[in-house]
């Protein structure tokens, strides 16, 4: 089995992540554009530069959770002086099988902090607490998955939602204090 380093030493950069992009490009981009750390924020997270963290970014571009997630994460990760390398997860299934949530669902994106000696820091993902909250009261509102209006019911949901995260900078906001909190 590969270990976290070889993982790292596989991925792409951000920048090669970002020009492989077909789906949701532009949408990550304006956050990142858009997102700004709050003052105590970067102050936290230069106090990580000495620990020379590195992060596995196990994610694919049509995920909406990798949309929102990934430049806030990116915005940290410059700031605190951490190096990224970002892998497909359907291509590497082996790595993403081992950061399953509840130990079933491969869900994403998951960032995977690794300290110097390679072993393993931190994990982070997919989705902070309260956005994870907000996903399943839009879900439960949803139709039974039998019934006729649910699929249009579901894709009406995804573009609320979509809009919602490229909106709400209060969202952008307790994205990154979920990540920052469980790094510092």
């Amino acid at each position: 089995m590969a270990t976290l380093i070889q993982w790292y030493e596989k991925g792409m950069t951000y920048r090669q992540y970002i020009d492989q992009m077909t789906v949701n490009k532009e949408e990550m981009l304006s956050i990142y554009e858009r997102f700004q750390l709050s003052p105590g924020n970067v102050e936290t997270l230069k106090n990580l530069k000495g620990k020379n963290l590195r992060a596995i970014v196990i994610t694919e571009d049509w995920c909406g959770d990798a949309m929102l997630n990934n430049p806030i994460f990116m915005k940290i990760a410059e700031t605190a002086g951490v190096e990224v390398r970002f892998l497909l997860r359907d291509q590497n299934l082996e790595l993403m099988d081992q950061y399953l949530t509840n130990g079933t669902s491969r869900s994403i994106p998951i960032y995977i902090f690794i300290d110097e000696k390679g072993e393993e820091y931190a994990v982070w993902g997919p989705r902070a607490p309260e956005v994870q909250e907000y996903v399943e009261r839009e879900r439960a509102k949803l139709p039974n998955k039998e019934a006729p209006e649910f699929s249009e019911k579901q894709k009406e949901m995804y573009k609320a939602m979509k809009k919602h995260f490229l909106e709400d900078e209060q969202v952008w906001k307790l994205v990154a204090t979920s990540i920052i909190g469980k790094i510092k």
